[in-house]
C-alpha cells in the first residue's frame, strides 16, 4: 500500500475518520527536505502494509488542514488515532527514525 494523497476535502474521511492509526505528511512542491522524505514515507507505507494509513497533505493546494493543526514548518509528520491527534514531528529524519517514531507512535 503506498501513501494517498489528501486535500482539504477529504482530510476528515481519510485522517480523522480512519479505521487505524494515520501518519500525516504535510509538504510543499517548493521544499527541498520533503522532497527528500517522499520516498521514504512511500517505501514505509508499503512496509507498513494496512497497519498504519500513511497519507501526504500540499499545503499550497490544501491551506485548512496545516492551519488547524499549527503546521509553521515542512515537512510536518502528525499521527492521529480515532481521530485524535497523538505525536508531532518537524523536520526530515532518516527513514529508520521515521520508522522507529511512527511504530513507537501507533503502538
Amino acid at each position: 500500500m503506498s501513501s494517498v494523497h489528501v486535500t482539504d476535502q477529504n482530510f476528515d474521511t481519510e485522517v480523522l475518520k480512519a479505521e487505524g492509526p494515520v501518519v500525516v505528511d504535510f509538504w510543499a512542491e517548493w521544499c527541498g527536505p520533503c522532497k527528500a522524505m517522499s520516498p521514504i514515507v512511500d517505501e514505509l507505507a508499503s512496509e507498513l502494509g494496512s497497519a498504519v494509513k500513511m497519507v501526504k497533505v500540499n499545503i499550497d493546494e490544501s491551506p485548512n488542514a496545516p492551519t488547524r493543526y499549527g503546521v509553521r514548518g515542512i515537512p510536518t509528520f502528525m499521527v492521529f488515532k480515532g481521530g485524535a491527534l497523538v505525536d508531532t514531528r518537524v523536520g526530515s529524519m532518516s527513514k529508520a527514525q521515521l520508522s522507529e517514531w511512527v511504530n513507537s507512535t501507533v503502538a
